[in-house]
């Protein structure tokens, strides 16, 4: 995927569009330990995206059995 370079200002509208339409997938891990022992673990996967994006991509990876697809009347 290419990295498209846009010289004029973009108003906060067309960037929330954007981030709607194609997504963004924020995917931590965190993990505290003291001396070999865990004290804590933190796994955490943030999707911020339309639903139609969000389906369209779950049923590509195989993951539409966990969302409910709307049926197209």
């Amino acid at each position: 995927m290419a990295v498209e370079k846009v010289n004029s200002s973009s108003s906060l509208a067309e960037v929330i569009d954007r981030i709607l339409d194609k997504g963004i997938v924020v995917d931590a891990w965190v993990r505290v330990s003291l001396v070999g022992i865990e004290l804590l673990s933190i796994e955490a996967r943030i999707v911020i995206a339309s639903v139609e994006t969000y389906l369209r991509y779950a049923e590509a990876v195989g993951l539409t059995s966990q969302a409910a697809v709307p049926s197209v009347t």
